[in-house]
């Protein structure tokens, strides 16, 4: 185990039981034996306030979580919210009274954000109680985790170039 690879998150965000909104803990449990040793990845039902506490220590932090859709449901979107405001039109968090874009912020404003954010946001169309995902947001969550797992495989390679350097 890389002792950097410790120091890299993985939080699929979302309530399983509300349809689409259920994609982020679906991709983290995609990710289960993917991601190098040491990567901790977790699924949050939606206490935003307990993201920020969970990345604490960490230099990078990869959330996942689902949005309204804009384009078409299914899409996935890489953004990097150190760099800016993560877009209020992606509607993240949508059945979270506090979503990412927000925990994000409050990090922000507090001095708390980890040294590397990157967010994956996928394009959901149902939101309702008791839904199952749609096919195009399921569709996606295999997408996702590949995306995600080559991501944290490059950071940890990386990580021990540097080391060796």
């Amino acid at each position: 185990m890389s002792p950097r690879a410790s120091r890299i998150l993985v939080v699929g965000v979302g309530n399983r039981d509300c349809g689409d909104d259920g994609i982020g803990p679906l991709v983290a449990d995609r990710l289960a034996g993917r991601v190098p040793a040491g990567v901790q990845v977790r699924a949050l039902g939606g206490d935003m306030l307990a993201l920020i506490e969970m990345w604490s220590g960490r230099d990078t932090v990869i959330v996942i979580d689902a949005a309204r859709a804009m384009m078409q449901a299914g899409r996935i979107h890489r953004l990097e919210p150190i760099l800016e405001p993560l877009p209020r039109e992606l509607a993240l968090g949508s059945t979270h009274a506090l979503g990412v874009a927000d925990a994000v912020e409050l990090a922000r404003a507090l001095d708390r954000l980890p040294r590397r954010l990157v967010v994956y946001a996928v394009e959901g169309a149902v939101f309702e109680v008791g839904a199952r995902p749609s096919a195009e947001a399921a569709a996606a969550v295999e997408a996702a985790a590949g995306l995600i797992a080559a991501e944290v495989d490059a950071l940890v390679m990386g990580q021990k170039e540097q080391a060796h350097a």
